[in-house]
Order: C-alpha cells, then structure tokens, then sequence
C-alpha cells in the first residue's frame, strides 16, 4: 500500500470516529481486543517468504461525552462533544537476520506501539440538508523507545457534509496536521453509504465495507473487510520519522445486542494485507515512492472481540 494513501487513511479514519457518532446524545464508547498470531516475514527486494515471524495484539479503547446538545430549527442535532481514543499494540518479533530488513528497519520491527488522543468536537446544520462538523485533536503516537515531543501530534479538520437521504452522506474539508514536521493542511473526505432492512450493508470511506443480515432485534450477522492501523514517531539515523502498520482484515462478524445499551461484535477473518512502512517528515516525501516495496507478513487468522455501549 502507497504510504501516503495509509497516512491520509488515518487522518480520515479519525474524522470518520467523530462522524459516526453524529446523532448521539449520551456517552458511547467501545472497548476492543484484535490479535493476528505468527505469521512469516516476506523479504521485501525479491518477495521471499523468510523464516522470520511476528505477530500483533493490539487493545483499543475510545469514548465520546457530549457538553451540549440541542436540536435546531430543522430538528437536526447541534452538538459540542469531547472524545478519547487510545491503541496498544505487543508485538514478538523472532529469528530475523539483519541482512533480510530495509536500511530503516535494521534495529528491528518495534516491539510496541502506543497511539492517543483526545480532542473536542462541534456539529451543526447550515440547511436542511448540510452540516459542518469542526474538530480539533492532540495525541502521543510513539513506539515506546522514547517518548518527546516529536511523537506528539496535533490535527483538525472541518468537514462539510452533504446528507443526499437518510441512506447516503458526503463530506469534504480541509484537514490540518503536523504530522510531516510543520503544519499543513491536506484535503479530507468523508463517504457512508447504508442501507436498513433485514438484508443490509455499508460501504464507509475509507474505514471499510459490510454486508449482514439482520436475524432478529438481537441478532445481526455480517461480512465485514476494514482498513486499520497504527502510527508512530521514531528515530532513523537521527532524523524524526514516521512509521505505520496498517493491515487490512475480511471475516465474519456477529453483533449480538445485550439489553438497551450494550453490543458485543466477535470478528474471526484473514489478514489480506499486513505491512510497516516509513517516511520521512518532510513535505517532499509525502508523494515519494520506494524504489521498494514495505515489508509485509503472509496471510494469516485475525480475531477480535469489541464490547460497544451507549447511555
């Protein structure tokens, strides 16, 4: 996966985190647990599958408390809410020889690696049919070796956002990011598309797409394929540089409700694809492509088990 198409899917998949919860008006969270055991080490300058192996587990947890909520003139929701979202992955890497990593891996995949951030967020109706929804975040986002002030990481964002019918809405925006050493500001969008019904789906940019159907009120069992991942400022020969493990994973997910404000959603699957890459933090690297290709992993199980809730 292009590098820059994975650091733009972050800053999107953030914006997608404040959407998604538009119409809440009380405190929603989820708690989430993902694993993808051993799988062997794919030598990226001829594709060779190695004997090297690692794995990822990873724990996420993220929440949002409304300040104020008010419907307006055209019953919309005008919202001011704050959110927190954190990730911790482990990773074991084993029997990797020194010659088979890129230049900017040869001490070794990390270990570990901690995202953060909380931040504030405003959504309001401009006409019956558009919103502008206005964000600001601050977060860490380190592989533990050291952490400073380089690993921390502010971006914002307003999104404009077309509601076509309850079905279907897009946004764009601009979105601001110090993420390549000075703020700049990078285009955002955002896409959802669903349906309702007891055969349904939902195609959401660029966070994924699934198909289910929906057995009774308590029961709904889909098709799921999501993009995620993880990023972290480090240290390549002294100069700052931003690593990311993105992986995208296919597989069934049951969602069982547990009375009013409780959903739990196992996922068992494939990794299609599960990658590290780098770039350096600088605004000409940002469209500079590799003479090679990232390190990857070999298709292997993903599993997860995510406890959502809502008062």
């Amino acid at each position: 996966m292009n590098k820059t198409i994975f650091y733009l899917s972050q800053l999107l998949l953030f914006l997608l985190a404040t959407v998604a919860a538009r119409s809440q008006s009380g405190i929603s969270g989820e708690f989430k647990l993902d694993f993808v055991p051993f799988s062997r080490y794919v030598r990226p300058i001829d594709s060779t599958k190695t004997n090297a192996e690692s794995n990822f587990k990873r724990a996420q947890i993220a929440f949002e408390v409304p300040l104020s909520l008010k419907m307006d003139k055209y019953d919309h929701p005008k919202l001011w809410s704050v959110f927190f979202n954190g990730s911790y992955a482990k990773m074991e890497n084993r029997n990797y020889n020194i010659q088979d990593l890129p230049v900017e891996f040869q001490s070794g995949f990390p270990n570990e690696l901690l995202n953060t951030q909380i931040g504030v967020k405003h959504l309001r109706s401009i006409s019956p049919s558009w919103s502008l929804l206005i964000m600001a975040s601050v977060g860490v986002y380190t592989d533990m070796v050291e952490i400073n002030k380089d690993d921390v990481l502010i971006q914002g964002g307003i999104l404009f956002i077309k509601q076509f019918n309850p079905k279907l809405a897009l946004g764009a925006g601009p979105v601001l990011t110090n993420s390549f050493g000075v703020p700049m500001v990078l285009p955002g969008i955002y896409f959802n598309w669903e349906s309702t019904g007891a055969l349904h789906f939902k195609v959401a940019f660029p966070e994924g797409v699934e198909i289910g159907y929906r057995m009774s009120d308590h029961f709904d069992l889909k098709a799921v394929a999501e993009l995620s991942g993880m990023t972290a400022e480090t240290k390549i020969g002294n100069k700052s540089t931003l690593l990311g493990y993105q992986q995208i994973i296919a597989g069934l997910r049951p969602q069982m409700k547990l009375g009013k404000h409780w959903i739990l959603e196992p996922t068992g699957g494939t990794t299609l694809v599960r990658s590290f890459s780098t770039t350096n933090r600088k605004i000409k690297e940002i469209f500079k492509e590799k003479d090679i290709a990232d390190p990857k992993f070999t298709t292997t199980f993903y599993g997860a088990i995510a406890l959502k809730w809502k008062f």
